[in-house]
């Protein structure tokens, strides 16, 4: 059954994946972005969630809500919780980004929920109106949408906390 359920994913899926591996891996390393790059990951990871809520149950009503009690708890813990990972970059506009292996964990999280919820609603359709099933998928989508959206926002204070010439002086 797995090598079926291999063999009759789309390409795309497999291209999705090994964007997300790529980027995974990258933040793994110490490197200068451009503050408005800060944002592309979390918006990823937000599309592919909220395109796979939608597809899946809609967006709407239980589904929605228990997303986004996921996404206000986990962005909120995360926003909170620990320093932040960027530091002046050497251009103004640009920080330095310290590598975490946590993004790369948090990137396969989404790809591996959606392509689980995919799997099972191909081989048990019936629970696309399972309001459980819909909401336990929403919610770990929510708290993985939350996660980079809380880190981008204690990011982006963290950037507007630094000094004007910080760049220069870096």
């Amino acid at each position: 059954m797995l090598i079926q359920i291999l063999s009759h994913t789309p390409l795309y899926v497999w291209a999705i994946l090994a964007f997300l591996v790529q980027r995974g891996l990258t933040a793994m390393r110490d490197r200068d972005v451009e503050v408005r790059r800060l944002v592309l990951i979390p918006a990823v990871m937000l599309v592919l969630s909220l395109q796979d809520m939608n597809a899946k149950f809609g967006l709407g009503g239980w589904a929605l809500a228990a997303w986004a009690i996921g996404a206000a708890g986990m962005a909120l813990l995360a926003g909170l919780a620990g320093a932040s990972h960027i530091e002046a970059g050497t251009m103004p506009g640009w920080v330095r980004v310290r590598g975490s292996g946590q993004p790369l964990v948090m990137m396969m999280a989404v790809f591996f929920t959606k392509y689980v919820a995919s799997v099972t609603l191909s081989v048990a359709p019936q629970l696309r109106h399972d309001t459980v099933f819909a909401c336990a998928v929403c919610v770990l989508f929510g708290v993985f949408n939350g996660w980079f959206v809380g880190r981008l926002v204690r990011d982006l204070a963290s950037y507007r906390m630094l000094p004007a010439g910080a760049a220069a002086a870096a």
